[in-house]
């Protein structure tokens, strides 16, 4: 059996809480399911929003459902300079201290005082796969990508371990240019 993994690009996107989702679209609203996303139940909607920041603005980018406990904004660290927000690198829902922004939808407006991020490099494993690649929740590996003219060695990946998951390792956009990914591409998990 292969010890490899499909190694996704996570592009700019939204968590939001209900109570924000109907600030930025209305009463009552509720999330469009557009497409399935790799994860079992989570999906990309019709939703989109403009995020804020004190440079400039983002506008399109896409809302991930389902709702969230917490709203959170996922940028790559190129995005988030370019329009001017300190957001650091964390997993996702470690948004204490984050980065502040501004996100417009079109029925009004929510301000986060924190809460934008750069998406930690991790890897979605499931008890059975994560045993089989000899890695619990919470370790941090290694990942080999294998890309033609772009090969590279990632560290600082963080291993998410749920019954939940579906094996898949998620890059952002930066990381995926870096890389020259495509899809398709997968990773594996190798000792230094």
């Amino acid at each position: 059996m292969s010890k490899k993994f499909i190694v996704e690009t996570s592009a700019r996107h939204v968590h939001v809480t209900q109570e924000h989702l109907e600030i930025l679209f209305g009463k009552g609203a509720k999330l469009t399911h557009k497409k399935d996303l790799s994860q079992p139940g989570q999906f990309a909607c019709e939703e989109r929003v403009t995020i804020v920041g004190p440079k400039k603005e983002m506008p399109n980018v896409s809302i991930l459902g389902p709702v969230r406990p917490e709203t959170q904004v996922e940028l790559s660290a190129t995005d988030a300079r370019s329009i001017g927000i300190a957001a650091p690198i964390r997993e996702s829902g470690d948004v204490a201290g984050s980065g502040a922004c501004k996100i417009v939808g079109p029925a009004g407006e929510v301000e986060l005082s924190q809460g934008v991020i750069v998406a930690k490099r991790h890897i979605h494993l499931t008890p059975e796969t994560a045993a089989e690649r000899g890695v619990k929740d919470k370790d941090v590996v290694w990942v080999k990508i294998d890309t033609d003219g772009r090969k590279a060695i990632l560290g600082d990946v963080v291993v998410r371990v749920s019954e939940k998951y579906a094996p898949a390792m998620h890059i952002d956009t930066d990381e995926s240019n870096a890389v020259g990914a495509y899809n398709g591409l997968e990773g594996e998990i190798i000792e230094l």
